[in-house]
């Protein structure tokens, strides 16, 4: 036969377990690092008119991946060397 005693130390005893659980499972908040804001304001660089135009182009020929880059690389270089001739 069980006592209230027996009772009331089990009781005590499982409910300090789950408040031990409980607390052990928050875990504190992670350090802000600097990585992200150093992409962001990567991510803030103004875009040129050239650079833009060229992006309208390369979606207007459905380009992706590598063809896109490329595209784009050599559709900068044209309009710096168009542009580059008239400011002399």
């Amino acid at each position: 036969m069980i006592t209230t005693s027996f009772r009331a130390a089990g009781l005590a005893l499982a409910a300090s377990l789950l408040l031990a659980g409980s607390a052990l499972a928050q875990t504190p908040a992670p350090a802000a690092s600097p990585a992200p804001a150093a992409k962001a304001e990567k991510a803030q660089k103004p875009r040129t008119a050239a650079s833009l135009e060229c992006s309208k182009e390369a979606d207007a020929k459905g380009l992706h991946g590598k063809e896109r880059k490329k595209f784009r690389s050599d559709c900068k270089k044209q309009a710096s060397d168009k542009a580059a001739p008239a400011s002399k």
